[in-house]
C-alpha cells in the first residue's frame, strides 16, 4: 500500500510517487525576455482586490508584466510564457512587515508551473494562450487570449537606454521591496468555505544583460460569460481599474533563478 514520506516532496496524483528531480535541474529560468507596463490607480478601488493585512502602498501602482521564459532548467529546457498583474502593498502580519507586490493573478500557457505555483507557493495562476512576443517597427507587443477571445494586449515603444539617473531612481524607489507576495487559497471540497488560507512570499533573482525604458500600455477587453466563462470577472475587474498615470515601460533581458537559498517561498505572517 502507498505511503507518504514526510522527507519528499509531492504532488498530485500523490500515489505515483514524490516529484522526480534530476541532477540537471535548477530553479534557474536562463533566457528571459520581459515587457513591463505599470501605471497609477484609484486606491480605495484597487484595495477591494487585496484580502487583509494586505494594504495599499503609498503609491497605488499597478504593474502588468509579460515574460517569456526560455530555456527553464526544472522543465528540461522547455520554457512558457506569462502575463502577471501585480499591485505594491504593505503586508502588516503579526509578526512581520513587508514592502513589495501583491500578485493579483498570473496568465501561463503550460500547466505544469501553473499547479506547481499554485499548489507549493499560492500564487494565482491561470492559463491562458499567450503569444510570444513580436517586435515591429521598434514597437514591442504581446497578448493573451481564452476560448478564441483576446483578453489584453500590452505595447512597449520608443525604446531606449535608461539614463543613469533614471537607473538610480529605479533602485532607490525598489529598495526593500523585493518581496513578491500572494494568496494561498484553497477552498474546502465542493468549493466552499477553505481548506488551506495563508498568505506567501515567493523571493527570486534576475540578472539582467539588457534593459531598455521606453512608454507603454496595456488594452484590456470586457468579457463576457459566453465569452470566457471562468475568467470574465478577473478580466473585467482589471479592465475598470481606473489609469491615472502610466509609469515608464521595461523591457528587458537576462536570467531569472526561483530558487533562492535563504529566501525559499513559504507563508507570512
Amino acid at each position: 500500500m502507498f505511503t507518504i514520506d514526510p522527507r519528499k516532496s509531492y504532488m498530485m496524483p500523490a500515489h505515483f510517487g514524490p516529484r522526480p528531480f534530476s541532477p540537471k535541474s535548477s530553479g534557474w529560468y536562463r533566457d528571459v525576455t520581459s515587457m513591463t507596463a505599470a501605471f497609477l490607480t484609484d486606491r480605495d478601488k484597487l484595495a477591494t482586490y487585496l484580502p487583509a493585512p494586505y494594504e495599499v502602498a503609498d503609491e497605488a501602482v499597478v504593474t502588468v508584466t509579460y515574460a517569456c521564459n526560455k530555456q527553464v532548467d526544472w522543465l528540461a529546457g522547455h520554457g512558457y510564457n506569462l502575463v502577471a498583474v501585480s499591485a505594491a502593498v504593505v503586508f502588516r502580519g503579526e509578526r512581520e512587515t513587508l514592502a513589495g507586490n501583491y500578485c493579483l493573478v498570473m496568465w501561463e500557457n503550460l500547466a505544469d508551473p501553473i499547479l506547481t505555483g499554485r499548489e507549493l507557493q499560492g500564487i494565482p495562476k491561470i492559463y491562458a494562450d499567450i503569444e510570444d512576443y513580436s517586435i515591429i517597427d521598434g514597437r514591442w507587443h504581446a497578448g493573451a487570449s481564452h476560448f478564441g477571445h483576446k483578453i489584453m494586449d500590452i505595447l512597449a515603444s520608443d525604446l531606449r537606454e535608461p539614463t543613469p539617473q533614471e537607473v538610480e531612481t529605479y533602485a532607490q524607489a525598489t529598495a526593500g521591496r523585493d518581496n513578491p507576495m500572494a494568496w494561498r487559497f484553497l477552498p474546502g471540497i465542493g468549493g466552499f468555505g477553505q481548506s488551506i488560507n495563508e498568505p506567501t512570499t515567493f523571493p527570486s533573482e534576475t540578472i539582467l544583460t539588457e534593459t531598455l525604458v521606453g512608454q507603454g500600455r496595456v488594452d484590456w477587453q470586457h468579457l463576457t460569460w459566453e465569452q470566457n466563462p471562468t475568467q470574465f470577472h478577473i478580466v473585467n475587474a482589471l479592465a475598470d481599474l481606473p489609469v491615472l498615470a502610466w509609469l515608464p515601460a521595461i523591457v528587458a533581458r537576462g536570467s531569472t533563478n526561483l530558487v533562492v537559498p535563504g529566501r525559499l517561498p513559504r507563508a507570512i505572517g
